[in-house]
């Protein structure tokens, strides 16, 4: 189970940290993915480390300004996000696979999302 929190509403320029906590005594031998989707939009993948933090890979727009890290003692993956554009409004997901990968349909796992609205 994957459980993600730490989204809310924010202006534009601000900072959000998002947190996913897994449970079920194998997400630190898993990678965890970051996903997210705005209405009318598909889904679009942000970030995701492997499971020792060891590798990333960020999406075009993430790179520079989101940074994606792991606790394994904790059962915690972050989504730190800075300069918060409107563009960067929607649900964001979390996601976890055995392989790290950057294609939604590579990550079996998702948490229920949550929402960051960024305001002008």
């Amino acid at each position: 189970q994957l459980v993600e929190s730490g989204g809310g509403l924010v202006q534009a320029g601000d900072s959000l940290k998002l947190s996913c906590v897994g449970s079920g005594g194998t997400f630190n031998t898993y990678a965890v993915g970051w996903f997210r989707q705005a209405p009318g939009k598909e889904r679009e993948f942000v970030a995701s480390i492997s499971w020792s933090g060891a590798s990333t890979y960020y999406g075009s727009f993430a790179q520079g300004r989101f940074i994606i890290s792991r606790v394994n003692a904790k059962n915690t993956a972050y989504l730190q996000m800075d300069s918060l554009t409107p563009e960067d409004t929607a649900v964001y997901y979390c996601t976890a696979s055995e392989t790290i990968g950057t294609m939604h349909f590579e990550f079996p796992y998702w948490g229920q999302g949550t929402q960051v609205t960024v305001s002008s």
